[in-house]
């Protein structure tokens, strides 16, 4: 691959456009209209006009900013006249949640077309994959691991493919996907248009993206949009063993309504959902140890307002794509500040409004501060009206009530974080910090 035309300081035009201006089928038009889309987003914009055309191209933009239709559009308006029954596109994207969040866009947008598309992932049977694969679709969209074991059977068609698409880049690679992505993309034409997108560009992806394209168009949102825009910010003191109280106390309001709470790890996220459930508020819980049914279950309960409250890491969250959440909350600040923008992207998207709501230790405030760095902005602080600082930490022997009795049963240490021995403890690792699986990637 040459290095991108447009040079990596390349970004999408930013003046207000509509869809109409975007070379896109009248068909393609009506389905997003009918989605409530009105104006495209800044990654949109910049990439569906070289898209349409058959350019390679690397797409730059953080979560929540409609990565997901700026590849899917160009795929059904270049497609839209091709015969059907045999596969065309593939978009390979890293976990379960996402591959089936772009099929249901794919659905959406193509409805008034007679293009067709499903989703292979892990967790369930193998055998309508199997049929959709064999010739039943024009695209697919599929977890590496997944795919892979198709492949090993033999019926996986690729001789038509002209359009491959790698979805959340950093994501595949974070969760030691390379390798599998190599060995599916050597199986495919090398005649093909092929686009990556990524809310990020670390040098490992810069190098993958030489290997697989050619000659890319680079589009990249402009660094001030890196908070998702109409997102209000704001900061609680929140002492860690008085969070759940004071989420409680966050929850008394009525118009949060659709509430999407992050914690650090799966052990919390499961405390967390059983310590509102107990409290009579319906939640449900997304991590990477719940089963996929559980999973699929507990996003539709949040989409259909059964649950009010979806408990959720990080990287289970990836895939979470629900219109109308009202308000994003910290559990746990993050430690990484690009990991913030990713989480309170779930709100305020497609042009919404949305609030952020991070509840901030002693432990944490150098996290919040490196957040505040990326924003470059300070974060409106505030201690929760009403609530009694002074309470005392719960007894030792409160047989876990709290949701993490390593962070709620004791009073945490605001003046020193290390330990008695002198070493840092440092906040518990979290799934985003751990480093890449060694031997083989897990199955989606």
């Amino acid at each position: 691959m040459s290095e991108p035309t447009d040079g990596p300081a390349a970004t999408p035009r930013r003046n207000p456009t509509t869809f109409e201006d975007l070379p896109l089928h009248p068909r393609l038009r009506d389905g997003i209209r009918e989605m409530g889309y009105r104006q495209p987003t800044a990654i949109q914009e910049g990439a569906i006009p070289d898209a349409v055309l058959g350019r390679d191209l690397i797409g730059t933009a953080q979560t929540g900013t409609g990565k997901t239709a700026a590849f899917l559009l160009p795929i059904l308006e270049r497609l839209m006249d091709h015969p059907r029954g045999r596969l065309y596109a593939l978009v390979l994207t890293p976990t379960r949640e996402l591959a089936l969040q772009a099929e249901g866009f794919l659905h959406q947008l193509g409805r008034h077309t007679s293009l067709r598309g499903a989703a292979v992932y892990g967790g369930v049977g193998m055998g309508p994959q199997e049929r959709a694969l064999r010739g039943g679709v024009e695209i697919i969209v599929a977890t590496p691991g997944r795919l892979l074991d198709h492949l090993q059977r033999g019926y996986v068609d690729f001789s038509g493919l002209e359009i491959l698409v790698l979805d959340e880049a950093d994501r595949m690679l974070d969760m030691g996907f390379l390798p599998d992505v190599r060995r599916i993309v050597s199986r495919l034409p090398r005649q093909r248009q092929t686009m990556l997108f990524s809310a990020t560009m670390p040098p490992e992806i810069v190098r993958l993206a030489r290997d697989f394209l050619r000659e890319p168009k680079m589009v990249q949102v402009a660094a001030e949009t890196v908070a998702a825009v109409g997102v209000s910010h704001l900061a609680i003191d929140a002492p860690g063993f008085q969070k759940a109280g004071i989420l409680k106390s966050l929850l008394d309001d009525e118009t949060m309504k659709s509430v999407l709470v992050f914690t650090r790890t799966k052990h919390r996220a499961n405390r967390v959902a059983q310590d509102l459930q107990r409290s009579g508020v319906s939640a449900g819980v997304i991590h990477g140890n719940k089963s996929q049914n559980q999973r699929v279950l507990a996003l539709e309960g949040f989409r259909s307002g059964e649950h009010r409250v979806l408990v959720a890491t990080d990287i289970a969250a990836r895939g979470v794509d629900v219109e109308g959440v009202s308000h994003v909350v910290n559990f746990d600040v993050p430690h990484e500040p690009e990991t913030y923008v990713h989480r309170v992207g779930r709100t305020a998207r497609a042009q919404r409004r949305g609030d952020a709501i991070t509840l901030v230790s002693g432990e944490e405030e150098d996290d919040l501060r490196r957040i505040e760095r990326l924003l470059g902005e300070q974060i409106p602080r505030t201690r929760m009206p009403g609530w009694d600082y002074d309470r005392p930490p719960p007894p030792s022997g409160d047989g876990g009530r709290g949701p993490d009795r390593r962070t709620f049963g004791r009073r945490p240490n605001f003046s020193s974080s290390r330990s008695p021995r002198g070493r840092d403890r440092g906040p518990p690792r979290d799934e985003e910090r751990r480093r890449p699986r060694r031997g083989p990637p897990r199955r989606y």
